[in-house]
């Protein structure tokens, strides 16, 4: 159960369409991650599936029911919002239980699914506490127990962790994967954050302006992107593009990802200057203003020492490079 089909999907705010025609199949148990800039449609398309926007024309399928028409609450899809949306006056189980009850389920029921998700997310001593009595990490892991205790087909995610800090996001980033392999449970995660996208996902659907550029496990994106906006939202620090012409390449532009561009003070193919330097521990970025091509990102595992306005050369791995024309289409 959980396999979900999007055949033709279209959004429209009066004359402006949002979502273009999108077609996507999601297999049961798959961790699928909607991925884009803002405003490129991925909550708006999320939304539909879970039948709080309606859809202006194509068809949602669930376990092969159409549920284009049908209401939220009689879909069987779990949401966990960006915002928490938890009863501040409602305890951590009674939050987590309310759904339960609200169906008429017995109390008995809803203490053994209330238990059994509270210890999977280790909010057991916090089950009498009220949300204002929680951290934001526990907060949310309230906002996902009470999606698990409904057992749904679907659970989907809009941006989740967006009102974490960087630590709280890596930790509840593990849960969520850790969730998934346990429930196995067919799961639809929207996010800004290709970061978040490359290590939750098994695969990843990159969006741009209402419409699918390329549907993919996260290394297949990374290492044979269709155009050059996949090229340059997949990954961290983004890959960096060259003008074909100066490196006396036939293609209009020319990728090399940040690891795959060689630093050297004795030359190197393309000559520039040191513009930034960040030092981050196990890796370090040097960032070098060129000519014809801007500034280009160098990636160098451990401490290195580049000062700013030194001269330095270029020469990327001419294995690892990646080829576009000039509407950004990969040249394969």
């Amino acid at each position: 159960m959980g396999a979900l089909q999007l055949q033709g999907l279209r959004k429209s705010f009066g004359k402006t369409e949002i979502i273009k025609g999108v077609d996507l199949s999601v297999q049961d148990g798959e961790f699928v991650v909607f991925v884009g800039p803002s405003g490129c449609g991925k909550s708006t398309l999320l939304r539909m599936i879970a039948g709080l926007e309606d859809v202006t024309t194509g068809t949602v399928v669930l376990d092969g029911e159409d549920v284009t028409n049908v209401a939220p609450a009689r879909r069987g899809i779990a949401m966990v919002f960006q915002t928490y949306a938890l009863y501040p006056h409602l305890t951590v189980r009674d939050n987590m239980g309310l759904a339960l009850k609200q169906a008429g389920t017995p109390r008995a029921e809803i203490a053994r699914d209330v238990d059994r998700a509270s210890t999977m997310l280790a909010l057991d001593p916090y089950l009498d506490r009220r949300p204002a009595e929680l951290s934001g990490g526990q907060r949310q892991r309230v906002a996902i127990g009470r999606a698990i205790v409904r057992t749904p087909k679907l659970f989907v995610f809009d941006e989740p962790l967006s009102n974490l800090d960087a630590a709280l996001r890596v930790a509840t980033r593990i849960e969520i994967a850790r969730l998934h392999r346990e429930l196995g449970a067919t799961m639809i995660y929207v996010t800004h954050d290709q970061v978040e996208a490359m290590t939750l996902a098994d695969r990843i659907v990159v969006l741009r302006a209402g419409e699918v550029e390329q549907v993919g496990a996260p290394m297949e994106l990374y290492n044979d992107p269709d155009n050059t906006f996949v090229a340059g939202f997949i990954g961290s620090p983004k890959m960096n593009f060259l003008k074909g012409a100066a490196l006396g390449d036939r293609a209009d532009t020319v990728g090399i990802r940040p690891e795959h561009l060689a630093i050297s003070r004795e030359g190197g193919t393309i000559p520039g200057t040191v513009s930034h330097v960040e030092k981050l521990g196990g890796e370090t970025l040097v960032y070098v203003r060129t000519e014809p091509h801007g500034l280009l990102t160098v990636r160098l595992f451990g401490e290195h020492d580049f000062a700013v306005d030194e001269s330095v050369g270029l020469t990327p791995d001419a294995t690892r490079v990646f080829r576009f024309d000039a509407s950004g289409r990969r040249l394969r």
